[in-house]
């Protein structure tokens, strides 16, 4: 399990690389795919920096697996709670104040689950960097904080108590402006994280 203070995983780079390699693609290709420079890959691939949501949603998506592939660990298949402080969180992007999203993963990791929820826990000017789609739905509950949520191009701002529903084919994306850390309840189907 990651600490807040070390939030990704400590072998996301390894993994990454792993998969980057049995797809048989040099860091050019892939970074080309991606859309960053083969530099940015390989302080990824290195654990030296942490991707963006979006850096890391297109790398998934360019080599053909989800981001729980990267929260997985030595998880029973049969694991029925993640207790309170013992879930795996995996930071993401940058803020004002560090990391710039969080993501804190309700259920356990398994292939079977037809939903997948995280709480989405972004700092002061954390944001996805730009807007993505994949298939499927998702929604969300604001539990804490305020997040400007964007969807196709409309802007929606949203506080304690919003929340929200949308097909992911749509373009999406979100940011914290204020001052809070903004949490919020995520769930998508199908797994896509």
């Amino acid at each position: 399990m990651s600490s807040k203070e070390d939030p990704l995983p400590h072998d996301l780079g390894l993994k990454l690389r792993h998969m980057r390699t049995l797809h048989n693609l040099s860091l050019k290709q892939l970074a080309q795919k991606v859309g960053c420079s083969e530099s940015m890959l390989s302080k990824v691939e290195t654990g030296k920096v942490n991707p963006t949501l979006t850096m890391l949603r297109k790398l998934v998506e360019a080599l053909g697996i989800n981001i729980a592939f990267l929260f997985q660990a030595a998880e029973d298949a049969d694991t029925v709670v993640h207790r309170a402080g013992e879930r795996p969180v995996i930071g993401l992007g940058r803020s004002r104040n560090g990391v710039g999203i969080m993501l804190e993963r309700l259920p356990p990791v398994a292939r079977q689950h037809l939903l997948e929820a995280n709480i989405h826990i972004v700092n002061p000017g954390g944001s996805t960097d730009g807007a993505f789609s994949h298939a499927g739905e998702e929604m969300g509950f604001v539990l804490k904080g305020a997040i400007t949520l964007v969807v196709e191009g409309v802007e929606y701002r949203l506080g304690v108590g919003d929340s929200f529903a949308f097909r992911s084919e749509k373009a999406h994306e979100y940011r914290n402006d204020g001052a809070e850390v903004a949490r919020i309840l995520w769930v998508n189907t199908p797994p896509t994280f």
